[in-house]
């Protein structure tokens, strides 16, 4: 085996493409520039059952883990710019128990989104003009909104609906 392999740029983002793991991981990166992130085997397990998803061969999924162990960044944030990079037409809701966090997971999703890897990866999702912090669209009429519980979603329908947090940890108990 080749001890020195060097791949192209173009081939990397090939990989990502391809592979949701290597994708979120390069996200929380991407986001997380100081922390070590350590793959375990439930990550790789969350990854395949979210990869199921946008295949179809699952139409809900419970992901069921404490906190602190990934669940929103790979369901709300890197799922649904992964989502859209390969459908940009896809229409997504992400519903949270506050507003505040519903917006700080629609911002990670966004700057992600932003990255110059991202669009050379998926040239074809392009922001349109409509942005806001809860929503923003892309240019084949795909999108992400965000909400809270008690938020306006009258007359909204979504290929996705991401249920994230919905109870306040205080009110869990």
């Amino acid at each position: 085996m080749e001890k020195n392999l060097k791949i192209t740029y173009e081939e990397y983002l090939e990989i990502l493409r391809n592979d949701f793991v290597g994708f979120m991981t390069c996200a929380f990166n991407e986001l997380n520039p100081d922390t070590k992130l350590l793959i375990a085997p439930y990550i790789e397990l969350m990854a395949a059952r979210l990869e199921d998803c946008r295949h179809g061969r699952i139409k809900r999924l419970i992901i069921n883990i404490p906190p602190r162990y990934l669940k929103s960044h790979m369901a709300s944030v890197s799922f649904v710019a992964w989502l859209l990079g390969h459908k940009p037409s896809l229409q997504v809701i992400c519903a949270s128990y506050g507003q505040a966090l519903a917006d700080k997971l629609a911002m990670d999703c966004r700057k992600v989104m932003q990255t110059d890897w991202f669009q050379d990866m998926f040239p074809a999702c392009k922001f349109s003009l409509k942005r806001s912090v809860a929503e923003f669209q892309t240019t084949l009429s795909g999108g992400r909104m965000s909400t809270s519980v008690g938020g306006v979603l009258t007359g909204r329908g979504a290929d996705f609906i991401i249920l994230d947090d919905l109870l306040k940890p205080e009110e869990a108990m």
